[in-house]
């Protein structure tokens, strides 16, 4: 059966984890099948924006933990799992996440692949690993010292303490905090703001924000300014500024 539904609003759409008889735990099986989904949208010039949500009561309660119980190093290393870790993040479209409820653990990893976290104030971040005898091993430990530093990660990381939504957003993690009834129309939202403005810019742009985690500097700022001049020869930059002028929306082609 399909643990994961996909709905649309315009050129956002909307991917619900739905397996409430697991609490949306995230099996090899399932991170696969979000994984192929989120890749077809990402190949889809029609979505604009991705939000990643299991709605209004729970995100995801964490990894299947009684998959991981017997599974050796080499048989993780060649896991669908550890591909499937790594097809999420390798995404280019949006992803705004919609967290309500619990989100620890792998549920946890999956909110901090996102570009921006809509919590619900029922939400519940964690990375409760160390607990387990494991330690995070898809961007738990690296994502969370890039959001909050690296004092902060380390108290939630190796504690495996919880934090609840209004934490998160002191930590930096969360964007903004809804009523648990309004976070995926809130998430909706912020998604379909950001599908409004260029394709090519909001790509650009996503792409120079997550370059400042991984470059120094100089290289980041040099990475920023190959973005401007490859955007200066397209359409949409021409479109965007005749708007302006015009006192009218923009009509972006993605040209």
């Amino acid at each position: 059966m399909s643990t994961v539904t996909v709905g649309h609003h315009e050129a956002v759409a909307v991917v619900t984890l739905d397996a409430p008889e697991t609490r949306n735990a995230l099996s090899t099986e399932m991170l696969a099948e979000l994984a192929d989904t989120v890749d077809g949208l990402d190949a889809d010039p029609g979505v604009r924006a991705i939000v990643l949500t299991g709605g209004t009561k729970l995100f995801a309660s964490g990894a299947d933990v009684r998959q991981l119980r017997e599974i050796s190093p080499v048989e993780y290393a060649g896991s669908a799992r550890a591909a499937s870790w790594k097809r999420l993040g390798a995404v280019e479209t949006t992803l705004v996440a919609a967290v309500a409820g619990f989100a620890l653990g792998g549920g946890c990893e999956l909110a901090l692949t996102a570009d921006l976290v809509v919590a619900a104030d029922t939400a519940v971040f964690g990375q409760p690993e160390v607990k387990l005898g494991l330690v995070p091993g898809a961007g738990g430990t690296q994502r969370w010292a890039r959001a909050a530093g690296r004092y902060a990660a380390a108290g939630l990381v190796l504690t495996g303490r919880s934090v609840d939504a209004f934490e998160a957003r002191e930590l930096g993690l969360v964007h903004r905090i809804v009523p648990a009834e309004r976070v995926v129309a809130a998430a909706v939202d912020v998604a379909t703001e950001i599908a409004a403005n260029g394709p090519l810019a909001v790509r650009a742009a996503r792409s120079a924000v997550r370059r400042a985690e991984e470059l120094p500097l100089a290289a980041a700022l040099e990475y920023e300014r190959q973005q401007l001049l490859l955007l200066l020869s397209s359409e949409d930059h021409v479109e965007g500024i005749t708007a302006l002028l015009e006192k009218r929306a923009p009509r972006f082609s993605g040209r």
